[in-house]
């Protein structure tokens, strides 16, 4: 944990001294801040009193989403990797939905490529674990799941296209942005629209049996 936190914040003094000395220097600075942020988010996971319970219900979780995410990669931007992290997050706690948003995108890039992109969805996802766990007690209705992984699915896009945008293009300028945007749009879509037919076919369910399998890992047994 101690090497996490100490790699978190000697990433994020590199990512400030980068774009101190280069303000024009966008790429290298937000790849070195993401590093940062995913080292923290590690650093934390590492820590607390039932760390050992909640890793392998992360790691379980996680290989369970990235197996959707391989066998749904043929239909673009169509997963189920939000959907299992946001309601993670939800039923599990702050910590759990993080971790599995960590998780899920580097596993399943060994089948579908690694590369730099990784590094974001994992930060990506980790955030829609976090605002799962921020907005539980609204996630019970249907239709306000479903209009919450709609926006992130958006979201989400939008912050990968931006981060596209930032390390493809030579030129970061207005109109290399949009069409930069333009390219990525049906894919945003087509990624919020999956999120919402997930959400709306198993969000709730999905997550009051997580919440039923989070009661019973933290019940201990007594015995007197």
């Amino acid at each position: 944990m101690r090497n996490a936190a100490l790699a978190a914040v000697a990433l994020a003094a590199a990512a400030v001294g980068v774009a101190t000395a280069n303000p024009h220097a966008i790429a290298l600075p937000m790849l070195l801040a993401a590093l940062a942020i995913v080292a923290g988010g590690l650093a934390w996971l590492e820590h607390g009193p039932d760390r050992a319970k909640e890793v392998a219900v992360v790691a379980t979780l996680g290989a369970v989403a990235a197996v959707g995410h391989v066998i749904l990669h043929p239909v673009p931007g169509v997963q189920p990797v939000t959907l299992i992290t946001v309601a993670t997050g939800a039923a599990l706690g702050v910590r759990a939905g993080v971790g599995v948003g960590l998780v899920a995108p580097f596993v399943s890039n060994f089948a579908l490529g690694q590369g730099p992109w990784t590094l974001w969805q994992m930060l990506a996802w980790g955030t829609c674990g976090a605002i799962g766990a921020a907005l539980a007690p609204l996630l019970r209705r249907r239709l306000v799941f479903a209009a919450v992984l709609g926006l992130l699915g958006l979201a989400f896009s939008a912050g990968m296209d931006i981060w596209s945008w930032s390390a493809y293009y030579e030129q970061h300028t207005w109109a290399t942005f949009v069409a930069n945007e333009v390219r990525g749009f049906p894919f945003d879509v087509s990624h919020a629209v999956g999120n919402v037919v997930f959400a709306l076919v198993a969000g709730p369910e999905l997550l009051r049996l997580l919440e039923r399998f989070g009661r019973r890992l933290r019940a201990e047994v007594v015995w007197v």
